[in-house]
């Protein structure tokens, strides 16, 4: 296991250290392997300075997992450009590098494992699943309002639910067997995929 370097720093910036250490000890060894002992090695810390910041292990698995689910979301909900150009590129995001790639599926399966009977995790998947939802709704709304279609808020819902089904398997199949895919045949095929469930093309970036 590697050290990372480890400096003096402001507080906000020593979490972010220690949550990224955590981070690296569960995409090498599991949930199980992310001991606080192992953690303060990776950060090249003592297992007591990491109490100082987090007061249980739990505590720095959820912060941890929070990142996770920021990191899977983000880029895809800050997206810029026409309505088409911001919905194509939410998908094309959705299943290319950083946000599709084996350390993600490797943090992101950890965490699932624990999901359903961790009710502090459960609502952290559940907050970051609604907020990528809804992000994903507003992007239809707008695409389909642009074309003078029925953008109501049932059936940007109804669509948003199936898209983000299909957006799942593609990412999970991209991050576990990517070599068997050619380059951007997920993208393509979400694509189509999408533009048949809405009935509608998604014009191309200009």
């Amino acid at each position: 296991m590697s050290r990372r370097s480890f400096h003096r720093a402001p507080e906000a910036e020593r979490r972010h250290d220690l949550i990224e250490a955590t981070l690296d000890c569960i995409a090498e060894a599991g949930l199980q392997g992310a001991t606080v002992r192992q953690i303060a090695i990776k950060a090249g810390v003592t297992a007591g300075l990491i109490r100082h910041y987090f007061t249980s292990k739990e505590q720095i698995l959820q912060e941890a997992y929070r990142v996770v689910i920021a990191r899977l979301t983000e880029k895809a909900e800050r997206v810029t450009g026409t309505p088409d150009e911001r919905l194509r590129s939410f998908i094309v995001i959705n299943l290319t590098e950083p946000v599709a790639n084996s350390r993600s599926l490797s943090l992101w399966a950890s965490f699932i494992s624990r999901v359903s009977v961790d009710p502090e995790l459960a609502a952290i998947h559940r907050e970051g699943y609604l907020g990528f939802r809804n992000a994903l709704e507003g992007l239809l709304a707008d695409f389909l309002a642009s074309r003078g279609l029925d953008a109501a808020p049932a059936r940007c819902r109804s669509l948003a639910i199936a898209i983000n089904g299909l957006l799942d398997g593609l990412w999970l199949e991209g991050c576990l067997a990517g070599e068997l895919f050619e380059e951007s045949e997920l993208v393509s095929t979400a694509l189509s995929s999408i533009e048949a469930l809405i009935g509608q093309p998604i014009a191309p970036a200009a």
